[in-house]
């Protein structure tokens, strides 16, 4: 099913294990040293040893992802979506405000409808900072409990999936810089 032609193999373990002993062995004065320094190329500065090979390919297979830190990522993340929301609506609205939007659209609406009844109307009433703010961190707190809960809720049903279905295949290459 899998094609490791392209995959990067690592020797066995006891050849891994036994090389740097063996190095070391050999480069006590005997002529190990010698046989090692005319077994090196010169290297050339400027050049990469990954230009002469090709780049290596590992295939891996994603088959779980921990909740608790999905929950703990998507939480941070949500608030920091939070924060943001709230500053950019305050922005906006001191914008408003200070462009004289709101007294425009009160002038505006003395004018079309007239009367005593224009001249004690004002839309900051209903849409002043306090009221437009705290709608804005209602809706924010709102947002951060539902962010995480449906990324935690996703990565119980994607393991759920993956327990079924093997999970996702991933290959990894390294840059060919």
């Amino acid at each position: 099913m899998t094609d490791r032609q392209d995959t990067a193999v690592r020797a066995p373990l006891g050849e891994r294990a036994t090389a740097p002993v063996g190095k070391a062995a050999g480069s006590n004065g005997s002529g190990g040293a010698a046989q090692e320094r005319s077994a090196r190329k010169p290297r050339i500065p400027g050049t990469s040893s990954a230009a002469s090979r090709p780049a290596r390919r590992a295939r891996l297979r994603l088959t779980r992802i921990d909740p608790w830190s999905v929950m703990k990522t998507s939480f941070l993340l949500a608030i920091a979506f939070a924060v943001v929301t709230v500053v950019s609506v305050f922005i906006i609205w001191s914008v408003l405000a200070a462009a004289g939007v709101w007294d425009s659209i009160n002038q505006t609406v003395q004018d079309v409808v007239g009367g005593e009844d224009a001249s004690t109307w004002d839309v900051e009433k209903y849409v002043g900072l306090s009221r437009v703010m705290g709608f804005t961190l209602l809706v924010s707190v709102v947002d951060v409990i539902l962010i995480t809960a449906i990324a935690t809720l996703g990565a119980f049903l994607y393991n759920m999936a993956a327990a079924l279905v093997g999970g996702v295949e991933l290959t990894l290459a390294e840059d060919e810089r």
